[in-house]
């Protein structure tokens, strides 16, 4: 089994290193080898499978607009990690692979998304992902972000190394859409005021959004609202992930990078000795 990644960043290259384990010859590009469109159509030539990581640009799919066309007529695998963002806001209600698209302020990513899927590819929508060294955990290092009430806003997310799982459940298949998203959606306020907790940090007080100090960026985040489901992937795909909530998951990562504990630590003595 020959895989092709469009893209390894993150979560590409996580999945790359559990197919290598398995027997996998696993290549791809990364931004500096993109353009090198000899090596890309040698090494497609040789795939059975073909994954994008690639997100749209602002004038479409770089991936679709490059290299569509070597993708036409292969009868082989083709997948695409998209975002549960092409849904837009649904002022929490659930939504699934169902609920329509396009309606959100992700105009670009909805198109992606439908062209993946004209071209019968798994296109696998994801929420907002953390793992190892890109979580909560690794930012409350740096600075502790804001607990912003909303009240009744919540969103999805999940772990990383449940992507994975999820694609290489996708990899038999058949083609369409795929929510991978945990069990438990929740307010970011609640899963800011956890990880303060496992990280032995003072629980920032809630600040209401219109004086929150925000990027534009993070401000559009707030104005959607949308719990995700994942019955599909579970009964057409038999996954489960591992992470279900938040709590799971975060209490994993804090585990993989405290210290082992060889005698009972003392008392603090003050609240953020670590």
């Amino acid at each position: 089994m020959r895989l092709f990644v469009f893209g390894l960043g993150y979560t590409a290259t996580r999945l790359a290193a559990e197919l290598r384990a398995q027997g996998w010859t696993v290549t791809g590009t990364t931004r500096d080898t993109f353009a090198d469109r000899v090596k890309v159509a040698e090494q497609l030539a040789q795939a059975s499978h073909v994954l994008s990581s690639v997100p749209p640009a602002g004038d479409g799919d770089p991936v679709l607009d490059g290299w569509g066309h070597a993708l036409d007529g292969a009868k082989r695998w083709i997948g695409y990690l998209s975002s549960t963002g092409v849904y837009g806001d649904t002022g929490g209600a659930w939504v699934d692979e169902d609920t329509p698209t396009g309606t959100g302020r992700r105009t670009a990513r909805s198109e992606a998304d439908a062209a993946w899927l004209n071209k019968q590819a798994r296109v696998f929508r994801l929420p907002g992902i953390y793992g190892p060294g890109r979580s909560l955990l690794d930012r409350i290092r740096i600075r502790c972000p804001a607990r912003i009430d909303i009240p009744g806003q919540v969103f999805s997310r999940i772990h990383a190394d449940d992507i994975v799982s999820g694609v290489i459940a996708g990899l038999t298949a058949p083609p369409g859409a795929y929510n991978l998203a945990d069990d438990c959606p929740a307010p970011q306020s609640d899963i800011v005021a956890f990880a303060c907790r496992l990280a032995g940090c003072p629980v920032p007080p809630l600040v209401p959004l219109d004086i929150a100090e925000l990027s534009p960026q993070a401000r559009a985040f707030y104005g959607e609202n949308r719990r995700v489901s994942n019955l599909k992937a579970k009964r057409v795909l038999g996954w489960r992930p591992r992470y279900a909530d938040y709590r799971l998951g975060l209490r994993a990562l804090s585990a993989s990078t405290s210290p082992a504990t060889v005698s009972t630590a003392p008392a603090p003595a003050y609240h953020d000795q670590r």
